[in-house]
């Protein structure tokens, strides 16, 4: 286990964990040798069990060490440690950059004036351009990804899903990784993706500084997306220059041949239309008050169930997980646009970059959150530190140990928080629906459901569990098509941090029950049963609520 003062291998001693996420945690870190301070990403061990998965991972660390701008993010060394239990680890050790978040900028501020906004557009984008340059397209352009330094120079993190045009990615088969907000339609669409596809995203955050919300919000990341490929963003306020607001509506154009052709020139573009000489974006950054909403768009992105940044999710465009035998898990109804059945599903990377102040409110809000939140300025996902002070990932209690029946299998990774993303239901089946939510108070989960579960797991199923009027917990089912598993996990959503009792079960039919309950302070589960072709039961508690459904998903 991972902990402060922890030196890996022999050079990098770990100091204070700074952000967490989907692939793993970020560690404030001295390296011995050269006596400097770095960032040190450390990968989740659920992830890295796949061979192939590693060597994808280090070949694009080389390819990013081979970046060399001021605006992006500098690569020192990748390798893998033996803890002193045993275990390894795979990490990534980068520069550590001083700075806020952008995302942190505007929750702060409300929006920005148009002349800091064009000088934060023309510095993100020469940066993406030296990316483009070596075949890297980043696919996550957001404001929490935008690192501000003292003296204005903004610095691009968070390469951790960016793919090259020559190396496959780290993502899954048939999984677009990206946030909401801010992805284009080609990337919502699970179409080919390229360097337009981040000045498309430069210009969604262009747009954010400018109006003090996101170009399109809607209930979930899916809303969004439909948004995206069906509507033009509305107009942005009256003082907004025309050259400027002319720049990022072309930025953002649905046909990829329509925007700029190259990051470079939306750099020259942004320069050429600013109204004046930008004061630098750092603190003494001009700011101006948020409009009022826009009518439609569900007022500021602050107040927005899905804002700035509504899900950094994997949109799945396969309509369904496919069994091994041909027939599906699930079904799905007919798609009536190119993503109109697709399913999101919790996925982030974490921020390569580690900033002085990590942001309270998590580097961008969640998508279930009632107010900003994390996966998406709502961030499903975009992590940062969650809360301030450190979070123990531990689920296990002090006190107790859990009881675990039947042959459910330890979680993966539960030593490294993970994304806080909301996980909307597919199901095939009816679900309960409470109206009830999370109290405003409630700490988000660090955790998803799939990366409890692990690597190739696809949500297809999920239940609320709501008592006096609170959501407590959610239980979810999952799907691995490559090997016929069902996964269940109950996330909590009450109580988060603080050791309470949970459950989570699985049956498979003509089987014995799979429970792991206990106390635990984030989640209980995962509990994994191979079930192909075979009905299951699932289900769980929390809080003095409880599911079971019937047995389904039998084909």
């Amino acid at each position: 286990m991972l902990t402060q003062g922890g030196v890996l291998s022999g050079r990098y001693r770990l100091g204070e964990r700074v952000a967490t996420g989907g692939m793993g945690a970020v560690w404030r870190a001295t390296d011995l040798l050269l006596g400097r301070e770095v960032a040190v990403k450390v990968l989740l061990p659920a992830l890295t069990v796949e061979p192939e998965f590693t060597t994808r991972f280090r070949a694009e660390a080389r390819m990013l060490a081979a970046l060399r701008h001021p605006g992006v993010v500098a690569v020192h060394d990748v390798g893998q440690a033996t803890l002193a239990d045993g275990s390894r680890v795979d990490y990534l050790v980068m520069e550590y950059v001083e700075g806020e978040p952008l995302s942190a900028r505007l929750r702060r501020l409300g929006r920005l004036d148009p002349a800091t906004t064009m000088s934060v557009v023309a510095q993100t984008a020469e940066a993406l351009h030296t990316a483009h340059l070596a075949g890297i397209v980043h696919r996550d352009v957001k404001p929490g990804n935008l690192l501000v330094k003292a003296d204005g120079q903004v610095v691009l993190v968070d390469f951790g899903i960016a793919r090259s045009g020559t190396t496959a990615g780290i993502t899954a088969a048939h999984t677009v990784l990206g946030t909401a907000s801010f992805m284009s339609p080609e990337q919502a669409g699970g179409q080919p993706i390229s360097g337009l596809s981040d000045i498309y995203a430069l210009g969604a955050v262009a747009y954010l500084c400018l109006a003090g919300r996101p170009p399109f919000v809607g209930d979930n990341p899916l809303d969004v997306a439909l948004r995206r490929l069906r509507e033009e963003p509305p107009p942005l306020p009256p003082d907004v220059p025309p050259p400027v607001a002319e720049l990022v509506f072309r930025a953002m154009a649905r046909q990829p041949g329509d925007r700029h052709a190259s990051a470079a020139d939306l750099a020259a573009a942004a320069r050429a239309s600013a109204p004046e000489q930008a004061p630098p974006p750092g603190p003494s950054g001009f700011a101006v008050p948020p409009p009022a909403a826009h009518p439609g768009q569900g007022g500021l992105a602050m107040a927005t169930p899905v804002g700035a940044e509504s899900g950094t999710g994997a949109i799945t465009v396969a309509s369904a997980p496919t069994r091994p035998d041909g027939g599906r898990r699930f079904g799905a109804p007919a798609m009536v646009t190119a993503v109109a059945g697709v399913v999101i599903v919790a996925a982030a990377g974490v921020a390569l970059a580690v900033v002085s102040q990590p942001d309270a409110e998590g580097a961008d809000p969640p998508v279930a959150a009632s107010a900003p939140d994390a996966a998406g300025l709502v961030t499903a996902g975009e992590t940062g530190a969650q809360g301030t002070g450190e979070r123990s990932a531990s689920r296990s209690p002090t006190a107790s140990v859990p009881t675990t029946k039947g042959t459910s299998s330890p979680a993966p990774g539960r030593d490294d928080a993970g994304a806080v993303t909301p996980q909307p239901t597919h199901s095939a089946s009816p679900s309960p629906r409470p109206s009830a939510t999370p109290s405003s108070g409630d700490q988000a989960n660090p955790y998803t459901a799939t990366q409890a579960c692990g690597s190739g797991y696809r949500l297809i199923n999920s239940a609320p569990l709501t008592a006096d009027g609170r959501r407590q917990a959610t239980v979810h089912l999952l799907y691995h098509a490559g090997t016929g598993s069902n996964c269940v996990v109950t996330l909590k959503e009450s109580a988060v941090g603080a050791q309470t009792a949970v459950s989570a079960f699985l049956e498979v039919r003509g089987r014995g029950r799979s429970t792991d309950d206990g106390s635990f302070r984030y989640y209980a589960g995962p509990v994994r049963a191979e079930a192909a072709g075979t009905c299951v039961k699932w289900g769980g508690s929390a809080g003095g609520a409880s599911y079971s459904s019937p047995f389904e998903h039998c084909d």
